[in-house]
């Protein structure tokens, strides 16, 4: 049962979600440029240490939809590096605000009931690593606003060659991190992940799974908010612990090619069923930053 909320103003929960998905950018920028000065060995080693390059976006105002039939207006700052140990990565956010198309609006809790007007911001991250034996990752969290107003997000992780010690981290980190919340969270987040991130047409899952979450609004706004952000914040923790363990190791001819054609499966997922390509694409968002998630080099055999 939802319990009471103490009434925060609109735009106080706007300014709180944004702030912090802002603020979450820099850090995790903080951690991944660590990680490029910390590297000593593998084949990248002698490379300078990459920075992140920040771009901030901004939407023109318009009376007139675009091609969709939506109207957006807001902006964000995308954060792309390209390094030693993150062949590419970026970390974008956004707020932005506007009208849905009425096709999109049925699509969207409470956007009917809004006259398609929506609120949204969120942070995207999407890293492809140098080496094939450090698992690419994706994580977002987001808080959107019709007439209803919830949370989702959830970070998985999508390794080249499994590693099981990897897999059991990843996981215990993320079920810790539910757990500390509801005991029911994981299993059912994990199963929504094993299930959105899975490829019909080629009857495979992406990787090795994470959680996924979408329209939490089932305790009060201040706890979904609190568990959006400890999603962050474990996503913070366990991943450059991850990159650290393998970075410096060496890699062969051969798994670089196995990591190409793996990362043509991401190249489908994201093309396909991803949500957040549809949502920014359909909105009229700024499609550099939507297609951020295309790693450099992919290859289908």
């Amino acid at each position: 049962m939802k319990a009471k909320e103490k009434e925060v103003p609109l735009e106080d929960k706007q300014e709180q979600a944004a702030n912090w998905f802002y603020s979450l950018q820099a850090l995790i920028c903080e951690a991944f440029e660590k990680l490029e000065d910390d590297l000593s060995g593998g084949p990248k080693a002698s490379l300078p240490a990459g920075r992140f390059e920040k771009t901030p976006w901004e939407r023109e105002k318009s009376e007139e939809p675009n091609a969709s039939g939506s109207l957006l207006q807001g902006g964000g700052t995308m954060a792309v590096m390209r390094g030693r140990v993150f062949e590419k990565v970026g970390v974008n956010v956004s707020r932005v605000h506007g009208k849905f198309s009425k096709d999109y609006a049925k699509q969207m809790p409470g956007a009917e009931e809004s006259d398609g007007h929506f609120w949204a911001s969120g942070l995207s991250l999407v890293a492809h690593l140098q080496s094939p034996l450090v698992p690419a990752v994706h994580m977002n969290t987001r808080m959107i606003m019709t007439s209803k107003s919830w949370f989702g997000g959830g970070a998985d992780l999508t390794p080249m060659f499994e590693s099981a010690e990897d897999t059991q981290d990843f996981h215990a980190a993320f079920k810790d991190c539910c757990d500390s919340f509801d005991p029911a969270y994981y299993p059912e987040f994990k199963e929504w992940c094993d299930r959105y991130f899975f490829l019909p047409h080629r009857n495979e899952p992406r990787g090795i799974g994470g959680i996924f979450y979408d329209y939490l609004d089932r305790k009060n706004w201040d706890e979904d908010f609190a568990f959006t952000k400890a999603v962050g914040r474990t996503f913070l923790d366990i991943y450059p612990k991850l990159v650290a363990r393998s970075m410096n190791r060496d890699w062969t001819d051969e798994e670089r090619e196995y990591q190409l054609v793996k990362r043509g499966r991401y190249v489908e997922f994201n093309l396909l069923y991803d949500r957040g390509t549809q949502f920014g694409l359909k909105t009229g968002g700024n499609t550099e930053a939507i297609l951020m998630s295309m790693p450099p080099e992919a290859k289908w055999p």
